[in-house]
């Protein structure tokens, strides 16, 4: 049911007002709306539109309506609110459209009742109305300028949330036109930009996110800038000139319940390409493999994705260059493995290697030449150590898989 605005006051002063004022209030009504619209007019300049004819035309609905909805309810307390309540729901939804707050609305019914209660005390000594019965009708106008305020408000608040709505729904089909494969014409993303308020930037990076716990997360704070849906399968950002200052600090609080991957920064029309590559990285950050207690930033692991973007390929090659290995120990092998991939990331310096697996550096010796003896002079190609960084970087993020072929 229908809750009208007269049912949402418990209080009706109105009721105070003795009835047979209607009938001498109603002949003067006409006038009195004329005189109320002149002064609204005249006092609020954003209510004068000579040449809109369907804003005067809602303006002097609302004066006269209100008027017979007042004396309506002198008459009868129990009078239907709804005519009156529509019409000043639609002047709040109007309000909310022209980006105005209600501030002007409510000066606007200020300044009717004023008129009003103009004319009522110059007439009140011409109709015998007594000081306690116009201070019940004070009471009275006071009440009804507050119900219809709340109708405006009802009709006002209906108008931005679906206006929000709206531009939240242009700003998720933007994001996914802009993360389309093949990409979407410039010409669509600009006029769909425009209808969304977003700014088309010079460059985007993506971001796609993964919820770091199970129970309830807190949705990003993100600048209005950045386009976002985290309801989505797979809940992503795109962030407009990601290399502009502070950039890159302010996702970091924002998304502290997300482990994310930050894409490369692209032109906007490759806005996919940034996507793929953070793709890549999330679940290599859920293995382990990259960090996620910080904002993976693809640009900083490109030769983890690239080692793991075949990752099958690379450890059947690994299999074969790492043969010689097969004929030493499992427990020994990894710490070669490990003393190998350390040597080929510090140039085989014994002091930085021996200080990165926080050993002694003769032992890092003993070790290399353990190597060199196995792997002989291949060791030391330049081809040859590109090839043994990348499998033993993969080989080792799952050393019991080198083992179970023991």
């Amino acid at each position: 049911m229908t809750t009208t605005l007269g049912e949402r006051s418990p209080l009706k002063p109105w009721a105070g007002v003795p009835s047979e004022l209607s009938d001498i209030f109603r002949p003067h009504l006409d006038a009195l709306a004329e005189e109320m619209i002149e002064e609204i007019l005249a006092g609020i300049p954003e209510y004068s539109r000579p040449q809109d004819e369907e804003y005067a035309r809602l303006v002097r609905l609302a004066v006269e309506g209100a008027l017979r909805q007042f004396t309506d309810l002198i008459m009868d307390p129990e009078s239907s609110w709804e005519p009156v309540a529509a019409v000043y729901r639609e002047i709040g939804w109007a309000e909310a459209r022209e980006g105005r707050n209600l501030d002007i609305l409510q000066t606007s019914l200020r300044l009717g009742a004023r008129v009003a209660w103009r004319r009522l005390a110059a007439e009140s000594e011409r109709y015998n109305i007594s000081r306690r019965t116009l201070a019940s009708i004070a009471e009275a106008i006071f009440a009804f300028l507050d119900e219809i305020a709340r109708a405006a408000t009802d009709g006002y608040t209906k108008a931005r949330e679906q206006e929000a709505g709206e531009l939240e729904h242009r700003r998720r089909r933007l994001l996914d036109l802009l993360l389309a494969e093949p990409p979407a014409a410039p010409q669509a993303i600009a006029g769909l930009a425009r209808l969304a308020q977003w700014h088309v930037p010079r460059t985007v990076a993506a971001v796609v996110l993964y919820e770091r716990r199970q129970q309830p997360f807190s949705h990003p704070s993100l600048p209005p800038d950045v386009l976002a849906d985290v309801n989505r399968r797979e809940p992503c950002l795109v962030v407009p000139d990601p290399e502009g200052p502070g950039r890159g600090r302010m996702l970091e609080p924002v998304l502290r319940d997300w482990v994310a991957a930050l894409g490369p920064t692209v032109r906007v029309e490759e806005a996919a390409k940034s996507l793929r590559w953070a793709r890549q990285a999330l679940p290599l950050a859920r293995r382990g493999i990259l960090p996620s207690d910080r904002l993976i930033r693809c640009a900083d692991h490109m030769p983890a994705l690239v080692m793991f973007k075949d990752e099958e390929l690379v450890r059947t090659v690994a299999e074969l260059r790492l043969a010689p290995l097969k004929a030493v120990r499992p427990r020994h092998r990894e710490r070669l493995m490990r003393t190998l991939l350390a040597c080929l990331q510090n140039g085989f310096n014994a002091t930085e290697v021996a200080n990165r697996l926080h050993v002694h550096p003769q032992t890092v010796r003993y070790r290399l030449h353990q190597l060199e003896e196995l792997f002989g002079e291949r060791l030391h190609e330049p081809e040859t150590r590109l090839e043994m960084a990348m499998v033993l970087t993969v080989w080792l993020t799952a050393p019991e898989t080198s083992q179970s072929n023991d």
